[in-house]
């Protein structure tokens, strides 16, 4: 069964193993007030309520008779304030003076009415938060199309998010996998919509709406496990984008295989970057300042403008390192080039700016590999 969360609650549906969670999908979390914090609201204003009531009966006592006896003091002005909000009525004290009827019409009733709201209000939004949060999430899912489904919401997937957010992608057209609760809590906790399930399942892909997406950032932390995302995702949809990350280098031609546009190797980057560093510290520090998207230069691409068209690469006025040409990613020194095309595109490196395109990603097709994990 699939259960769904909503924001600022906690209906959760769990196997008896905590860690095995079926599937649920979490829409970011508005501000809302702890649940205890707005019983006990609600109870202050029954109290308030009460008191007033009981305030205005002790003032008119005197138009008030009681069976027991003559003599109407506090307790009683309390006790009928109590039985006549709760709509009990025992009739052993009444009203019989005309200033204590016209009291109870124009204020006790108003004042009957709203106790009556006030704790009837808590039982019926109980009552109705499911279909609240079943027509939410049935408006979210008419209104996806077009996302970004991340899967992975560590350390990879977060800054896949930021970067691409960057580039002015809406936080509410992005849609985090993860098999952990608390990491699609805190990925609700910053906007983002999240389906809790095993990214390897179809059913749970479904839930994310893959089959209308457009981007997939696949950044699990097995190489195995991107294996069988990056399958289930390509059979689900042919026309997305998917970009893989593995561990070992020796993967990467299986997950292109598998079905991803691009795939990239975090272990042997990371260690390329520390080699780099190690010999030229400047040029490591070059480097790390181009993979921080917003930050000192950055790698975009953009279209050739008219005014290129028919020029050679170093007469443009950027710093041109490749051009996209159809299906192939020439490099800036290429001879294949030659005069550059109003269908090319250009990938640059410009000082960073917060609307910066992304560049694209290289397509390749090295040897077939083995699954290392």
């Amino acid at each position: 069964m699939f259960h769904v969360k909503l924001p600022g609650h906690d209906a959760i549906a769990r196997n008896p193993d905590e860690h095995l969670v079926t599937h649920r999908i979490k829409l970011p979390r508005r501000v809302v007030e702890r649940p205890l914090r707005q019983v006990g609201k609600r109870l202050l204003m029954a109290l308030a309520v009460l008191a007033l009531t009981t305030f205005i009966v002790y003032i008119d006592r005197s138009g008030y008779h009681d069976n027991s006896d003559d003599r109407l003091d506090f307790l009683d002005a309390a006790y009928y304030s109590t039985v006549t909000l709760s709509t009990t009525g025992y009739g052993d004290i009444v009203p019989y003076s005309d200033s204590a009827r016209l009291c109870n019409i124009l204020l006790i009733t108003p004042l009957r009415v709203l106790f009556l709201i006030i704790l009837v209000g808590t039982t019926l939004e109980v009552l109705t938060e499911r279909t609240r949060e079943e027509w939410r999430l049935n408006r979210w899912r008419s209104n996806l199309r077009e996302h970004t489904v991340v899967v992975g919401f560590g350390t990879k997937g977060r800054s896949a998010i930021q970067t691409v957010c960057a580039t002015g992608l809406k936080p509410e057209q992005i849609v985090v996998v993860d098999p952990s609760a608390k990491v699609v809590d805190a990925a609700t906790a910053e906007g983002y919509a999240g389906v809790i399930g095993d990214a390897t399942r179809s059913d749970v892909l479904l839930r994310a709406e893959v089959q209308r997406a457009r981007q997939i950032i696949i950044a699990t932390q097995r190489d195995d496990t991107a294996v069988l995302v990056t399958l289930t995702a390509r059979q689900m949809n042919r026309g997305a984008k998917i970009v893989a990350a593995v561990r070992e280098e020796e993967n990467a031609p299986l997950l292109r295989q598998s079905g991803a546009d691009a795939v990239i190797t975090s272990a042997s980057a990371a260690g390329r970057l520390l080699g780099l560093s190690v010999l030229s510290p400047s040029a490591g520090m070059v480097m790390e300042d181009l993979i921080q998207q917003g930050s000192g230069l950055d790698l975009v691409e953009r279209p050739v403008i008219k005014a290129e068209v028919g020029m050679s690469v170093r007469e443009t006025d950027d710093l041109v390192v490749s051009v996209v040409r159809g299906h192939r990613v020439l490099g800036y020194d290429d001879p294949a080039v030659g005069k550059l095309q109003l269908m090319d595109r250009l990938i640059t490196i410009v000082r960073a700016t917060p609307t910066s395109p992304m560049a694209p990603d290289a397509k390749s097709s090295p040897p077939r590999g083995g699954l290392r994990t």
